[in-house]
């Protein structure tokens, strides 16, 4: 479905076909009463992408159907978009229309935004960028209220400014900062992922005592907001641009106990499990921690089998899935030893089938000393 139109009236009755849906899916597990979160109905969405489409004189963002990729569908409006974006894109497109520099060969545009007002732009082009394209690019930025401008073409970058933006959260009451780089991934629904780490926060509850384990963390985006509830986080993620975001938003956010290695769930696992020594865990002295919950945020294919092993020792789980068919797999095993006490749901795609979820799970014998 191309979202240039919403059907924003339709949006409640519509939400509830989804709920439904998705708890068609957990059928096979007993599920608490879910908390529903739903989005707001329009201009939700903090990055967008769109393929450019010449056709002589005309330019105009475009989207493909599958079932025809070859033909283009014109997005004129696109109000899934944040309303920067939204506000944005003609302005954008009629600029680049009338200057030969920057219209020439290029291929795609990709949008990202921030609830603090930041926007960044980057123009993907079939050619090398040179000087002149450098300097229509900088007057581009200066007439668009100095929005951040990035070239890309084959092994180019070029960047004018800065690759990042700057977002700032609000999280019961408390702001957080993150930078947020271009190609690396975020949160696409801004107001919505606040909800999510709010929730989860809660389901944590405050344990000053214990340590917290966080897997897949990107850019610290639960990270920081969770380490006010902890003695201490240890975070492991993968991607060098989300460690390098996340080590500079902790200290933007004065998180100071947090460490953070580079690395993969799978080999993590091996390496809390002592089957293997690892270069990147040597400044790390695991055994100065003592876990008693986890936070897991894994890519769609959710979980491998050792990692779910490795959660289940932790008293305390918070899992956030952006595919409920995962999510449903994993927790079969993971109600072997855990019971489900909290369970949400968060539209941050509507009015497609995508659902993000969140299942809170503990040890079904808990050491009631430990929780503060």
């Amino acid at each position: 479905m191309f979202l240039t139109q919403l059907p924003t009236g339709e949006y409640p009755k519509l939400l509830d076909q989804k709920v439904n849906t998705v708890r068609q899916i957990f059928a096979d597990i007993p599920l608490p009463e879910a908390s529903v979160f739903a989005s707001r109905p329009a201009h939700y969405r903090m990055r967008a992408e769109f393929r450019v489409w010449h056709e002589g004189d005309d330019l105009f963002y475009a989207m493909f159907d599958p079932k025809d990729p070859k033909t283009p569908i014109r997005v004129d409006q696109f109000p899934v978009a944040s309303e920067a974006i939204w506000a944005l894109m003609p302005t954008l497109i009629n600029a680049i229309a009338k200057q030969p520099s920057l219209r020439q060969r290029l291929f795609q545009v990709e949008f990202l935004s921030t609830l603090a007002g930041d926007m960044l732009v980057t123009l993907i082009y079939h050619r090398k960028l040179d000087d002149s394209w450098r300097q229509a690019a900088e007057q581009l930025s200066e007439a668009l209220n100095n929005i951040q401008v990035i070239g890309r073409s084959r092994k180019q970058r070029v960047v004018l400014d800065r690759d990042y933006v700057n977002e700032t959260l609000q999280i019961d009451g408390q702001r957080y900062h993150y930078r947020q780089y271009e190609g690396g991934f975020t949160q696409p629904n801004a107001e919505l992922n606040q909800t999510m780490i709010s929730w989860a926060k809660q389901q944590f509850g405050h344990r000053p005592n214990e340590d917290l384990l966080e897997l897949y963390c990107g850019n610290g985006n639960f990270t920081a907001p969770l380490a006010t509830q902890f003695r201490q986080v240890l975070a492991t993620e993968i991607s060098k641009t989300s460690v390098r975001a996340a080590r500079e938003n902790f200290a933007a956010n004065g998180t100071d106990n947090v460490r953070i290695a580079r690395m993969s769930s799978e080999d993590f696992t091996s390496a809390l499990n002592g089957e293997r020594e690892f270069r990147r865990l040597e400044d790390i002295d695991l055994a100065s921690f003592d876990f008693s919950s986890v936070f897991v945020d894994p890519p769609r294919a959710g979980l491998d089998e050792a990692t779910c092993a490795l959660i289940s020792r932790f008293d305390h789980i918070v899992y956030i899935s952006c595919n409920p068919h995962s999510l449903q797999r994993d927790l079969q095993l993971l109600t072997k030893s855990h019971r489900l006490d909290g369970f949400a749901l968060f539209d941050q795609f509507p009015y497609t089938d995508h659902m993000e979820c969140g299942a809170y799970l503990q040890r079904s014998v808990v050491d009631d000393s430990k929780t503060d």
